[in-house]
């Protein structure tokens, strides 16, 4: 049938559920298209307060979808999830 077994498909699954918010979509569209972002960037991109952001960021970087590289006192963000990529990139081009 295909090449993934059920934990690989569990796996999937939890990517997916934490992609599946408008706002958290919105992020990754955003560093997927334009680059790495820090928080205030996102907040005034999506025009939300910077507290819901980070919520949305928080679940991201704890699935594993994105990390954050401090400069300072500013964090950057950016997609680590190669499949997450590749998902967005589908999202883009169909324009969905």
């Amino acid at each position: 049938m295909s090449d993934y077994n059920l934990n690989d498909l569990e796996d999937i699954s939890e990517i997916l559920k934490a992609m599946a918010h408008p706002i958290r979509l919105c992020i990754l569209k955003g560093l997927y298209v334009e680059g790495d972002k820090n928080v205030t960037t996102m907040q005034e991109c999506l025009k939300i307060p910077q507290s819901t952001v980070s919520q949305h960021l928080s679940i991201l970087r704890n699935k594993g979808i994105i990390k954050g590289k401090r400069n300072g006192l500013e964090i950057t963000y950016t997609i680590t999830d190669e499949l997450v990529k590749k998902l967005i990139e589908v999202i883009v081009k169909n324009k969905l």
